[in-house]
């Protein structure tokens, strides 16, 4: 990679991760995780549908921490299973969303479905029903594990929705151009 990719790579890199942050912060405050989690997954899906997967597994893992230290993320010892779901999430996309089938949007909707559920599921059975239980030490049926259950597919699918609606003006306005 010469110097010129390597600073696009890094500007692009930073500006989701700080895009993703702050749209998390500011809609955080409305409380309603439909809101945030479906901002959130739609950042991941438009920066893995822009850029390549090394940017959008970059955001993938660093988002959650930075919420979390701006004290909008989860508690720490989810960090890393919120981590790994987003970054399941943005690895199906780019693999199926960039398959070659002869109607492109075929493969958008293929990896909005798979990489939902396979977010979904990362996340139920490392936070449902590893973390909560056996590091945190919570009952079933707490807060928590409702949050990390359906209504984890629900944003991921809006956010895959909604990152397919902006993705023809987004193309257009960076060219089509991805890293």
């Amino acid at each position: 990679m010469n110097v010129h990719k390597n600073v696009l790579w890094i500007t692009r890199t930073a500006v989701f991760i700080a895009a993703t942050v702050a749209l998390q912060v500011l809609t955080a405050q409305l409380g309603n995780q439909y809101i945030t989690g479906s901002v959130v997954n739609m950042m991941l899906i438009l920066s893995v549908m822009t850029c390549k997967l090394p940017t959008s597994l970059t955001v993938a893992a660093t988002t959650p921490v930075m919420a979390t230290l701006l004290g909008v993320g989860p508690l720490w010892p989810l960090v890393p299973f919120i981590a790994a779901g987003n970054m399941v999430l943005v690895t199906a996309w780019h693999f199926i969303g960039n398959m070659k089938l002869p109607v492109k949007y075929v493969s958008y909707v293929i990896a909005l479905v798979v990489a939902a559920a396979a977010k979904f599921a990362v996340l139920y059975f490392g936070v449902v029903k590893i973390a909560i239980p056996h590091i945190l030490g919570l009952p079933d049926g707490n807060i928590l594990s409702i949050m990390f259950s359906f209504p984890q597919l629900i944003t991921a699918s809006i956010g895959g929705a909604c990152a397919l609606a902006l993705l023809p003006a987004i193309s257009k306005a960076i060219g089509n151009q991805t890293l």
